[in-house]
């Protein structure tokens, strides 16, 4: 098993994918938009990648958040409700926003399930600021860090409750950024002191069991690395002061922050400490240049990519997606 998360091109495998998935064994998958296009198809789908690797438990991921970013969406499966609305609903009723991100977060695990996915790359845990870019935005749980902490715990309870592992994103803090991470690589000035107030979030959830880092420069911590690649970043902050022991993925690799070949950004990533290099775009040419570029994954790695996959409740839940959906919508009316 290679240390990779890797996406795919389209709706089912095709003979390439099935190839190279069984001779690299990545240790799990990503899926987008391009790879949802019904339920029955997307079961399939997932049903295929677990057979072809042999593992029941293996990680299939998706960024189903909500608002903007959501891959399964309609026709097939309903709008979901962005961050904000979550954030919204805190400033009448803290009690209410933390119910609705619970139950929301569980309808989207029931939805996940049913077509087979066991990861859901969320909850952000970036703290929204008015002057910052808008990648971040209306995604984000709230302006104040305790706010963010306390809705993005519900969301982590709510996708286990609903049998789906969650992520917190992007360590240690995206929402500062006045550049979007897709396009270019932002350097952030703030200072340590400052700082501080982002990776409070990430700090009262340090037992999410996955997180997802952030491609950005944090000229306190490290001003020549992004913190995917920066050993200061992703030891002495992550690791060290927010005290994550948790599988550590990459953001995806092929965004333009980085530079260099897909090769030495995945071992970039590696090199600095974090657990899984992550390649979303499905491209067979910049997949295969990753697992080339990478070993075995290393024991400390695998054995928390283990103990996540072990935080899926196993007992279905016992509420209907309808239902589930009903409850978060009568919550959200409060606002």
């Amino acid at each position: 098993m290679i240390p990779a998360f890797f996406g795919l091109s389209g709706l089912a495998l095709t003979d390439a994918e099935r190839s190279f998935f069984r001779s690299a064994d990545p240790a799990g998958f990503i899926l987008f938009k391009r790879n949802c296009g019904d339920r029955q198809q997307m079961k399939a789908l997932t049903d295929d990648l677990r057979s072809l690797v042999g593992r029941d438990d293996v990680p299939i991921l998706i960024d189903q958040e909500g608002g903007r970013v959501q891959r399964m969406g309609p026709p097939e499966w309903p709008k979901l409700p962005a961050g904000e609305a979550f954030a919204r609903l805190w400033d009448r009723a803290p009690v209410s926003a933390m119910e609705a991100a619970r139950v929301n977060a569980k309808a989207i695990a029931v939805m996940l399930r049913e077509v087979g996915v066991n990861v859901d790359c969320l909850p952000l845990l970036d703290v929204r600021r008015p002057d910052a870019d808008a990648v971040i935005g209306d995604r984000a749980l709230g302006t104040e860090p305790k706010q963010v902490a306390s809705l993005g715990r519900l969301v982590i309870d709510g996708l286990r409750e609903g049998g789906v592992v969650g992520v917190v994103k992007h360590m240690p803090g995206h929402g500062r950024t006045h550049l979007d991470t897709h396009k270019a690589l932002p350097i952030i000035e703030a200072t340590d002191a400052e700082l501080a107030e982002d990776i409070q979030p990430f700090r009262q959830l340090n037992d999410a069991p996955m997180g997802m880092t952030a491609h950005l420069v944090y000229a306190a911590w490290d001003a020549e690395r992004p913190a995917s690649q920066s050993t200061i970043v992703v030891q002495e902050i992550i690791r060290g002061r927010i005290g994550f022991d948790g599988l550590l993925m990459s953001d995806d690799l092929g965004m333009h922050a980085l530079s260099g070949d897909f090769g030495a950004r995945a071992v970039g990533a590696l090199a600095a400490g974090t657990d899984i290099a992550l390649h979303c775009s499905g491209e067979m040419t910049e997949m295969e240049t990753v697992a080339g570029a990478l070993g075995s994954i290393p024991e400390v790695s695998y054995d928390r990519l283990q103990r996540a996959m072990a935080t899926i409740a196993t007992q279905a839940s016992d509420e209907s997606f309808e239902d589930l959906v009903a409850k978060r919508d009568s919550l959200l009316a409060l606002a």
